[in-house]
């Protein structure tokens, strides 16, 4: 590749080809706390904590997590850098509206007692998994994809679901952090 203007060099798709690659070798808290407030960062510890007291196994909640943070930097890289066409772009807008949408029923669900419906929930992370999926379609290859398959499958798991808005379970402590944090990352525009 030469480096000279017109000869094939594109130092804008070169900078972005090298974003995404320091976004999928990001796992460390550390280094994803340059790129997540401090607010999203405490309710990924509390998702992570949750994951790991429904699973019994700290790896599986730190893939979770992991694959949360790099999946959503990726996202913001290429909105960054403004990768997405129109009808991507349109899928944004949908998504945020079902995520917010999602993000309510869940609050809603740890504050009301007997008010939580699985299927219903389960379907709606399913939906969630397919608009980012058909997002990152044309930007990310298929380990990325099979990422956000991955962590929508056990959020929308319905046993999964089942315990963690069982009122008064062990769960429930940190569900109501979970809520909380929802709660406030709605108010601040961040949601």
């Amino acid at each position: 590749m030469s480096s000279e203007p017109g000869n094939g060099f594109n130092s804008r798709g070169l900078g972005l080809r090298i974003q995404k690659k320091l976004a999928s070798s990001m796992s460390s808290k550390s280094v994803a706390k340059v790129f997540i407030d401090d607010q999203t960062g405490q309710l990924l510890d509390n998702v992570y904590l949750l994951v790991k007291e429904y699973s019994g196994d700290k790896k599986e909640a730190e893939r979770i997590t992991k694959y949360l943070i790099k999946v959503t930097i990726k996202i913001a890289i290429l909105m960054r850098n403004d990768q997405f066409n129109n009808e991507e772009l349109d899928l944004i807008v949908d998504f945020k509206k079902k995520f917010k949408t999602l993000v309510m029923t869940v609050t809603s669900f740890v504050e009301v007692d007997f008010t939580f419906d699985k299927h219903f929930l389960s379907k709606s992370f399913a939906e969630s998994s397919n608009m980012i999926q058909r997002l990152i379609a044309r930007h990310s290859k298929e380990k990325t994809k099979n990422k956000v398959l991955h962590v929508f499958q056990l959020l929308g798991n319905t046993d999964f679901l089942e315990k963690v808005f069982t009122p008064d379970s062990k769960y429930s402590p940190i569900m109501s952090k979970i809520a909380k944090q929802l709660d406030d990352l709605m108010e601040s525009g961040v949601i």
